[in-house]
């Protein structure tokens, strides 16, 4: 109780001895007027405080220090307090002259009664009653709480004699943990010694053990609801894991369990050393000026680092771009390094903590606890042995005297599937000056680390051990490089370190055949077909090993993997095979995801690049592990079934099995297996129905869809409807599927997009054919949102109800889009420039269309109209989002069906696009119709649903 607090130079930030005489002149001048009196004392004490809030925000621009800017607040605060206190006593309830026996104590108490308050922080305060409470005593309490909160502050109060303080110490952990803060503030200062020695004497004496135990699985629960790992790229700066509350957790056991004011004195202890007490001071004082930054700036409470808020504290605390790394990159940086400081000091904290135990366990307690503590040996190690579940070393000198140790130690817990002892970590910790050049280049070495990273067991919590410790950083450099990088974008939700190792994670689960739901094809087929696995999983680990360079990041990394795997001792060709599937590894994630793979060419030049059914394998697998390991919601179904397409239809390329049959003889094929499947329509019937389609609808699309079109489109015939939607869902897939029959019209498209837009559908797919007889058949896939597919279908019909209300006219679309986006926050954060890239190459058929900039409600519908307003036909279109980014692809033709060749069409077409991608003025959108079927009167056309 009762912690040292050095209050730094407050310059400025209250003139106490000012304050209180104006306080008494407001008494004096309106002693007989306790409502003036009240309001008098209430603007004078706002306006200190507004002044000294103010002062305390200019000095931590000035000096940086965060800690200094906590104390400050908080000192300004005790000042405030302890006028109101004394303005209570002695002008309000004649109380001036009580004896010490009758007065009440002000407490601060929780993180208050460190001393240090951030600027939006609650109050947590105390009042201690005396045995004999006065009359006026709970009076004068509620007077000081009404006036503290009619100046804006957030209190958190108790009032209680130090019997009821002990005794719900006892059976409340987190009462007990306020108390152990508790700081005398003002009133009676014998009563709060009272209650510190009874607290001492009755509370904490002997019940260190169970203190512990209770703090260290509160903040593993608070770890787990955070996300459990320090590498969120919005992290929660107060209770995330290598947070502030993490460091006060190691302050509360300290002073619980070593009776210490100051955490220095863990120094004179031994439980730290100088220089871990150093990275103590500035971890915190680094998380402090963050949480103070972003209190100020938010103007509350928040402790959670959004993006909107991090390149505003980056410029607040003064970071600079460096090529390759954005300031705000380089903060955030800084923040992961400190975040693995935290977790550092942990470790080397509760190693100590444990052997502080084991001394001074009592008698037959300590021999019971040597008995069961004996160390045992492990198979085939001298070095290390076991301790009740964990590794740990057998003498101090292990690493200093074989320095391939620190590699070995982590292989064998993997081979023996043990934990790390607090011991062994420590010392890990203290001992990575011994990662040289020459460790590096350790045959030993590097043989044990690949046995690690290819381990049958757990080779992503082996990683993510190593990171922890140091270890993983200093023995590949280049990793060390973007150990605690973060990318400042929405896409990735975890810094590149940890997404690498999540990756090595996914493709762990896939070898070992724990993913075959999830991944059918990779993990049932592709995976077992692998005969050297060696190679993936070192491309797996260093795909990203190169972010955050000026150039690009996937050319740069598969240099820097050409080196280590000479250095790992991987042939030739295992080399070349890492190097590429590193330097390809994005590619066919993007071809997937924005190409038509309908389209053959698409095909053709992707075999063309790979080349080889090895690596087409194991760049499918590289793919899966790249996207599932960016975050949680952004692997889906639809995804997997666009890559298991691009797969099979490659793999036909690449084994020689792609039909050369002319096109005109393939769509007779086709046509003539659709007239089979409709056999239970008459001759005449199925003549008819086989003409209303062109040769691309009959090639690209399966003759299960064909079959189900045709059911969809006889059945809105018989009803005389222009204008029908039908739907299904697919939860494997999580994709839902909505098929639209209308009048055909250049910008069909762009009124279902903006239908889907106002409905709150996310588009990703787009199939658009049109009939011999002047309809349109688009299919819609759309995001599936919920689980159950009643939900889903509930929500589908909602859709397509939409689509049909805006073709028929009941809605107008620049309504429906309005009232969609009204009141919703634009994104200022990121900025995405413009790009359009169109190219005759990608297709023989078609000219392709790829746009790239900022996403936002109801831009698919505004580019398709820019498109159709340019006499362009759409074919199809492939939405793929990256977070905040889009990328959009559209295979187009012109009103003759050819391509876009003319130079200065192309420079129009994409001129017309940047301006309506920045939102620029454009007559295209003001021109969006409100309609395409127009009937009067007429019924809403009908749903047929699957």
């Amino acid at each position: 109780m009762d912690s040292k607090v050095t209050v730094p130079a407050h310059s400025g930030l209250l003139d106490v001895a000012a304050l209180r005489a104006k306080c008494e002149f407001i008494a004096s001048a309106n002693a007989e007027q306790r409502d003036r009196m009240r309001q008098a004392l209430l603007a004078e004490l706002k306006k200190a405080y507004q002044l000294g809030r103010e002062q305390a925000r200019e000095l931590l621009f000035a000096d940086g220090s965060g800690l200094a800017c906590a104390a400050r607040l908080s000192w300004l605060q005790d000042q405030l307090i302890s006028v109101v206190h004394d303005f209570a006593l002695n002008h309000v309830f004649n109380a001036a002259m009580a004896p010490e026996a009758a007065r009440i104590t002000v407490t601060a108490v929780g993180g208050y009664g460190r001393g240090t308050l951030a600027p939006g922080s609650d109050i947590d305060l105390l009042f201690l009653l005396p045995a004999r409470p006065q009359p006026w005593s709970e009076p004068a309490i509620e007077f000081m709480l009404y006036l503290l909160w009619d100046m804006g502050f957030k209190v958190g109060h108790a009032t209680r004699n130090i019997e009821e303080c002990i005794s719900l110490s006892r059976g409340d952990m987190t009462i007990r943990t306020a108390i152990l803060e508790a700081r005398y503030l003002c009133g009676s200062r014998h009563l709060f010694d009272e209650l510190a020695v009874r607290f001492e004497r009755e509370i904490m004496r002997g019940t260190g053990p169970e203190f512990i135990a209770a703090k260290l699985a509160e903040r593993d629960e608070r770890h787990r609801k955070a996300g459990d790992t320090r590498y969120l790229v919005e992290p929660n700066i107060k209770e995330g894991k290598g947070g502030l509350r993490d460091l006060h957790t190691l302050f509360w056991i300290a002073k619980y369990y070593y009776h210490i004011r100051d955490p220095e004195e863990l120094v004179k202890l031994g439980v730290l050393s100088r220089h871990e007490f150093k990275l103590f001071q500035k971890a915190d004082d680094f998380l402090w000026a963050v949480r103070c930054h972003l209190h100020f700036l938010s103007g509350k409470a928040e402790e959670r680092l959004s993006f909107d808020v991090q390149s505003e504290i980056a410029a607040c605390l003064g970071y600079q771009p460096h090529p390759g790394l954005s300031a705000v990159e380089r903060f955030m940086k800084h923040y992961f390094l400190v975040a693995k400081d935290v977790g550092d000091l942990t470790r080397i904290f509760c190693a100590a903590l444990e052997d502080q135990q084991a001394k001074e366990a009592p008698g037959i307690t300590a021999a019971i606890s040597r008995f069961t503590r004996r160390n045992r040996k492990i198979p085939g190690s001298l070095d290390f042995v076991e301790d009740r579940g964990r590794i740990t070393i057998a003498s101090p000198d292990v690493f200093k005297r074989d320095p391939v140790n620190l590699i070995r130690l982590f292989h064998i817990a993997d081979l023996n599937g043990l934990e790390f002892h607090p011991d062994a970590l420590k010392l890990v910790t203290r001992s990575l000056g011994l990662v040289n050049n020459a460790l590096r280049e350790n045959d030993e070495a590097n043989r044990l680390f690949l046995s690690i990273l290819t381990s049958p067991r757990d080779p992503a919590l082996m990683l993510r051990r190593m990171n922890e410790a140091g270890v993983l950083g200093r023995f590949i450099p280049e990793f060390g490089k973007i150990v605690a990088m973060m990318q400042f974008n929405m896409y990735h939700h975890y810094t590149v370190d940890e997404h690498l190792i999540r990756a090595v994670g996914v493709l762990a689960g896939i070898d070992q055949g724990r993913e075959t739901e999830a991944h059918p094809l990779a993990a049932m087929q592709v995976m077992p077909s692998i005969e050297d696995r060696l190679p993936l999983y070192v491309a797996v680990l260093l795909h990203d090993v190169a972010k955050g360079r000026p150039e690009d990041h996937s050319v740069a990394g598969a240099r820097v993997a050409r080196r280590l795997c000479q250095r790992f001792g991987l042939t030739p060709k295992q080399t070349e095979l890492v190097v590429w599937l590193i330097e390809e590894h994005l590619v066919m994630s993007m071809v997937a995801q924005t190409r038509d793979l309908n389209d053959r060419k698409t095909i053709v030049d992707f075999a063309d690049k790979v080349r080889s059914m090895e690596r087409l394998k194991m760049l499918l697998v590289l793919t899966v592990c790249d996207i599932r390991a960016v975050g949680p919601g952004v692997w889906n179904g639809w995804k997997g079934q666009l890559l298991r397409t691009l797969y099979y239809e490659t793999e036909l390329v690449l084994s020689g099995g792609f039909s050369e049959v002319s096109r005109k003889e393939r769509a007779k094929a086709a046509r003539e297996a659709l007239s089979e499947a409709l056999a239970d329509w008459s001759q005449k019937d199925r003549r008819a129905y086989a003409r209303l389609h062109y040769d691309p609808y009959l090639l690209t699309v399966s003759l299960e869809e064909q079959v189900r079109h045709a059911s969809f489109i006889r059945g809105a015939d018989k009803a005389g409807q222009a204008l029908a939607t039908m739907v299904r869902t697919d939860s494997f897939h999580a994709i839902t599927e909505i098929t639209v029959l209308s009048p055909d019209h250049p910008r069909l498209l762009t009124v279902i997009a903006g239908a889907c837009a106002a409905a709150g559908a996310n588009i990703v797919d787009a199939q658009i054919h049109t009939t011999s007889d002047g309809r349109a058949l688009d299919t819609i896939l759309v995001n599936r949102e919920f689980s159950t597919d009643a939900d889903e279908m509930r929500r589908a019909a909602n859709i397509g109800k939409m689509i049909e209300d805006v073709l028929s006219g009941r809605k107008r679309l620049p309504e429906v889009i309005a009232n969609r986006t009204r009141g919703r926050k634009r994104s200022k954060t990121f900025t995405v420039p413009p790009a359009v890239t169109i190219s005759n190459a990608l297709s023989n058929k078609f000219t392709v269309i790829e746009i790239e900039c900022l996403d936002r409600p109801g831009l698919l519908s505004e580019v398709t109209a820019v498109l159709s307003d340019l006499s362009l036909d759409i074919a199809s279109a492939h939405i793929t989002t990256f977070g905040e980014k889009v990328i959009d692809t559209f295979y187009v033709n012109d009103l003759l069906g050819q391509k876009v060749t003319n130079e200065n069409r192309q420079a129009n077409i994409a001129a017309r696009l940047k301006a309506v991608m920045a939102e620029e003025a454009d007559e295209a959108r003001d021109r969006m119709p409100s309609g395409i079927v127009a009937p009067v009167g007429a019924q809403p056309g009908a749903r047929a649903k699957e």
